[in-house]
């Protein structure tokens, strides 16, 4: 009976809406690729066209399948009907040579190459870090004094410079016949 093998087949597949979001729906229409491609209310796009984990099985004999919120279609014939695991990085597929480093520090700059961005340092690290820039502080605080100081000996030296200048140029003057 060609009727209930056709129920069957439609048992099995389920068609699905575009989404609304626009960010979403040109995902929809650029894995599409179809050409001054209209969407309507009644489009749908066929369950085959979606990867497993992004359909949600329905839980009763006649419920329906959905799909994951942010599904995409990435089944096509384009593709041969599968997703392609995503590229490596240039950085990954770049051979490099590897370090020359002596066997006995191998282990040493083995942790210094490689680090987590994500760590967090120890709390004992951090007490040593403290310590330290409360060291440097006190180190700013002395040399700005000791800037001050040198300041202060310096416009003193010039001043009595100049008040001995201003003395001789006066005596001078004084001792200059008219």
């Amino acid at each position: 009976n060609p009727k209930s093998a056709s129920a069957k087949f439609n048992g099995i597949l389920s068609f699905h809406a575009f989404p609304t979001h626009s960010d979403l729906r040109r995902q929809w229409l650029v894995n599409i690729r179809r050409d001054h491609f209209t969407i309507t209310s009644h489009t749908r796009v066929c369950c085959r066209h979606f990867a497993s984990d992004q359909l949600i099985e329905p839980t009763t004999l006649d419920g329906r399948r959905r799909l994951i919120k942010g599904a995409v279609p990435t089944l096509f014939e384009w593709n041969g009907y599968k997703v392609e695991p995503p590229r490596r990085s240039v950085w990954e597929r770049t051979e490099r040579r590897p370090e020359l480093v002596p066997p006995d520090d191998q282990e040493e700059h083995s942790l210094t190459r490689d680090h987590d961005y994500c760590s967090v340092p120890e709390p004992s690290a951090l007490d040593i870090s403290a310590s330290a820039a409360e060291d440097l502080s006190k180190d700013v605080e002395t040399l700005r004094k000791e800037i001050q100081e040198l300041r202060v000996q310096r416009e003193f030296g010039l001043q009595r410079f100049k008040c001995k200048l201003t003395s001789l140029r006066n005596s001078k003057i004084s001792q200059t016949p008219r």
